[in-house]
């Protein structure tokens, strides 16, 4: 899913008020031509010079008011710390950042693993192999 610019992160839409229409076709207007044309390539209604700014990195939180740095402690921490190499805590916090920036990619892998992880358990392979 592509977010417009004239949406939030969290792909709500913003609505201008009428000063802000107003100063958006003045910015509009005093822009050089060049500018003009990459605003018309991706449309003026999509446009948005008030872009609400990104959180930071380390303020973004999950559901459950998490950052990615708690989510992936607790998660290791469940953890038996020779069980696991560098790569599968690499692993575990890409997955954690694509969730908590609300990347589908690492939605669908969430939704796949939970999807295996019960058909596992439906055909009794519960004790299965890592």
């Amino acid at each position: 899913m592509a977010i417009s610019a004239s949406m939030f992160r969290d792909g709500t839409p913003q609505e201008l008020t009428p000063d802000q229409e107003e100063q958006k076709r003045f910015i509009y207007e005093k822009m050089s031509p060049r500018r003009r044309k990459f605003i018309d390539r991706i449309g003026y209604d999509k446009w948005d010079p008030f872009q609400k700014p990104n959180d930071p990195l380390d303020v973004r939180q999950d559901v459950t008011k998490r950052t990615t740095q708690q989510l992936v402690r607790e998660f290791l921490q469940t953890c038996d710390h020779s069980e696991y190499s560098n790569e599968y805590g690499k692993g575990a916090l890409e997955c954690a950042l694509g969730i908590i920036n609300r990347d589908e990619k690492y939605r669908g892998i969430f939704e796949f693993c939970v999807w295996y992880h019960n058909l596992l358990e439906k055909e009794g392979f519960t004790d299965y192999e890592r």
